[in-house]
């Protein structure tokens, strides 16, 4: 068996949002992450740690969304801004913080880094302990450019300019921690803050900038979330339909019913087990497409040509990543090591999302700095790049590229497959999740290509993984091929390995 790749059978535009990172206040995240303050010892740039900063210029996530999750719900945005020695002292006892939170990292400060790394915010308001009116403020705040007194606020506190947020979450988890809501009393809840967002615009026949973001279901719940999209929709499409651009799921790999499985120790079943429950986002994305398209089909036609009639919602996976058991006791809270079973998991939930291009438009991972699924780790002063910092980085190159239709796995090899296309660049992913041994695929292209490079990250050994004493022990490597032009070519994977090959189509 070969892996047959064309590069004219075409799914969609590959988004860069696909490709998001996640902030939240929980364990040592943000503060003593990312966030050190401008007085400390750790070099910093206005008080964010240099080491992250400058990983995350490098990364470029197209989209960090902030503050939460579930810290968002109790998160009052007035706290976080101005005098920072006047900013009040609150208790963050969100998934196991425990600590005080002195609101030093704010809404300025949070924008300010997106603007530095080149990244889109996305702002979570917060819904259930806040206010439709609260919101409203927040949104007026971060982008009125007139000469309002919220204005004026954000001029004096070192932004005149407007930061034109587009992505607004309204409320997170309602099903759970946001609310426990249904279905019905969450699109109650979410009309008046949908239907508040300023539009900033100069005609009521302009279409604002602004994207709302509604709660979409928990993905790890087979019936509810079958259930609350459908009821959700209807809710929400009965009479005038409120302002909604994106549905938010989101899906944890949970790895928590094994006591002796930790993120550093874990047997062969272990690895197997954590890589395959990666795998079920595809059914998950495909189903949760599917009942929004039928949500949209049974929107009634407005009786007036001043009505809007609602058309489109994208779906958002924001949340995702793996989830192990250590996370709930370890201090600081949520705390994972890295090692390539992760990056695998990394890897093939990404060939996921590109592969889907077509029905999901945006994705974060949970969470960028020492919490879960972790592209970047800090120990004291050192700032260490975990294995998924090296895949996300290998995969840079998808970013703008069109999904190609491939076999999602090579039948004789075993290896997991994505490929997409750039004028007359192919990449192609190439995963062998076999923990011990080694594979090759055969690749038959349907015109001749010349291969030129291959990145691969691999361990020497399966829970290898990165620390301040040995930051590069797992890294990825990149080789220069000089291969003649051809349609058939043979690819050695080493085990438990992700490769990104180039190949260049002959013109």
């Amino acid at each position: 068996m070969t892996l047959h790749i064309d590069p004219t059978a075409t799914i969609a535009r590959i988004n860069p949002a696909l490709h998001g990172q996640f902030i939240e206040f929980l364990g040592k995240n943000i503060d003593e992450g990312i966030w050190v303050g401008p007085d400390s010892d750790v070099p910093n740039t206005a008080g964010v740690r240099q080491g992250v900063l400058d990983a995350l210029r490098e990364l470029a996530p197209p989209v960090l969304r902030w503050p939460g999750g579930c810290y968002a719900d109790t998160y009052h945005w007035r706290d976080g801004i101005g005098d920072p020695g006047t900013r009040p002292v609150t208790f963050n006892e969100n998934f196991g913080t425990y600590e005080l939170d002195d609101h030093q990292f704010g809404t300025d400060e949070y924008l300010r880094l997106c603007e530095a790394i080149g990244a889109e915010p996305w702002i979570n308001v917060n819904m259930m302990t806040g206010s439709v009116a609260e919101a409203r403020d927040w949104m007026e705040y971060v982008n009125r450019a007139e000469g309002t007194d919220l204005a004026r606020l954000r001029a004096a506190n070192g932004h005149p300019a407007p930061y034109g947020v587009r992505y607004w979450g309204i409320g997170n988890e309602a099903w759970g921690g946001g609310g426990t809501m249904t279905p019905q009393s969450y699109a109650d809840a979410y009309r008046p803050y949908a239907t508040a967002m300023p539009r900033f615009t100069t005609s009521v026949f302009e279409t604002p900038a602004s994207y709302p973001i509604a709660c979409g279901p928990d993905g790890n719940k087979p019936r509810e979330r079958v259930q609350w999209t459908r009821d959700f929709f209807r809710a929400l499409t009965a009479y005038r339909q409120p302002p909604i651009a994106g549905y938010d799921l989101h899906f944890y790999n949970w790895n928590i019913d094994h006591e002796d499985d930790t993120p550093t120790s874990f047997d062969r079943a272990g690895w197997d087990r954590v890589i395959a429950g990666c795998l079920e986002l595809e059914e998950v994305i495909r189903e949760q497409w599917a009942l929004i398209e039928e949500g949209l089909a049974a929107v009634p036609e407005p009786e007036s040509s001043l009505d809007t009639k609602l058309t489109r919602v994208d779906l958002i996976i924001g949340e995702w990543g793996n989830w192990h058991r250590d996370a709930f006791f370890v201090r600081p809270a949520l705390r994972q090591q890295v090692t390539m079973r992760d990056a695998i998991t990394t890897a093939l939930t990404l060939d996921i999302l590109q592969r889907n291009a077509d029905k999901v438009t945006m994705a974060c991972n949970a969470q960028t700095v020492n919490v879960l699924n972790s592209v970047i780790l800090t120990e004291g002063d050192a700032t260490v790049l975990t294995p998924n910092y090296d895949v996300f980085m290998m995969y840079k190159a998808h970013r703008d590229a069109t999904a190609l239709v491939v076999d999602p796995i090579e039948a004789t090899s075993g290896a997991h497959a994505f490929a997409s296309v750039a004028a007359d660049v192919v990449l192609v992913n190439l995963t062998n999740t076999d923990m011990t041994e080694e594979t090759a695929v055969e690749l038959s292209f349907t015109v001749p290509v010349r291969l030129e490079q291959v990145d691969t990250l691999a361990s020497d050994f399966p829970t290898q993984h990165n620390t301040a004493a040995e930051p590069d022990a797992v890294r990825r490597t990149t080789t220069r091929i000089e291969t003649d032009l051809a349609r058939e070519h043979t690819v050695r994977l080493p085990p438990g390995s992700v490769s990104v090959l180039r190949a260049r189509i002959a013109r």
